[in-house]
């Protein structure tokens, strides 16, 4: 997962980076960091971030660094 899509699943799952660390249990200021192409959040983390992100009907295609909304 890329910092742009990220963001882009955020937005198109319309949850908060504080919404978002509270389903993943990452801290706010990794993924505000990640986003801002920063630091690199561990393996667990970036994990736990794709995850919630996909509970939350986010679909992460592959060979491509795009998202969209599961149908």
């Amino acid at each position: 997962m890329t910092p742009a899509q990220c963001r882009a699943a955020r937005a198109l799952a319309d949850i908060s980076r504080a919404q978002l660390s509270g389903i993943a249990v990452v801290p706010c200021e990794v993924i505000e960091e990640f986003e801002a192409g920063g630091t690199v959040p561990s393996k667990d983390d970036l994990a736990a971030m794709r995850g919630a992100l996909e509970w939350a009907d986010v679909e992460f295609i592959d060979g491509e660094p795009g998202v969209r909304l599961r149908k």
